[in-house]
């Protein structure tokens, strides 16, 4: 039965980064013992609460299970419940999520730049393993060495693209960041990567 002396758990939140999704909360304080946590989930069209798998469990986090993940336009309720001893809390909720929408997407890891006088060629790599259908474009900015504020862009489609028209013998520094086409329409801006620098080959 739910007790009034153990309080629910606070804060519960999703944190969701390239589709990895974790729910977590603020541990319940109590004087002795160990408080252990149940997290259940459900959709928002289908109105039975399943196990996450983290049924009494010591840990103020739960990551999602595997079919969850996938499950990126779903809306999903989470709720977390306290246990001590006999004791259990109330049910606490977290906003529902979707991960299309609220998870954090990472910066492209470049794998491998080669200059020649006038370009970069660049290789990236993508934040997230693509599902079949994704359609990703890779934004990048571009500057010559100290002239930041000036930076160019350019969007590609394609993990290997070039930088042309540049001076040659010349420092460049760039930035790449993933933008996913979803389902909305919108796009999902990732975060951009750490710039780099490269020099341009001497023709």
């Amino acid at each position: 039965e739910t007790s009034p002396y153990l309080p629910a758990p606070q804060n519960v939140e999703v944190y969701s980064y390239n589709f990895q999704s974790l729910l977590r909360w603020s541990p319940v304080p109590v004087e002795n013992g160990t408080v252990l946590y149940t997290a259940q989930y459900r959709t928002e069209s289908y109105p039975v609460w399943s196990e996450m798998g983290c049924a009494q469990s010591p840990q103020p986090q739960c990551w999602f299970p595997q079919e969850l993940q996938r499950r990126r336009r779903w809306t999903i309720l989470l709720r977390v419940q306290a246990q001590l001893g006999t004791l259990a809390s109330a049910w606490a909720y977290s906003p529902p999520f979707v991960a299309e929408n609220n998870t954090t997407l990472g910066p492209p890891r470049v794998t491998s730049v080669s200059a020649s006088p006038g370009s970069l060629l660049i290789s990236v790599s993508p934040p997230f393993p693509p599902e079949p259908g994704d359609i990703l474009l890779y934004r990048v900015s571009y500057w010559e060495n100290s002239t930041r504020a000036t930076a160019k862009k350019l969007s590609e489609s394609k993990t290997l693209f070039q930088i042309g028209n540049l001076k040659e013998a010349t420092l460049y520094c760039f930035s790449v960041q993933v933008q996913l086409e979803i389902y909305s329409g919108h796009l999902l801006e990732g975060q951009p990567s750490a710039p780099e620098c490269h020099r341009t080959a001497l023709s």
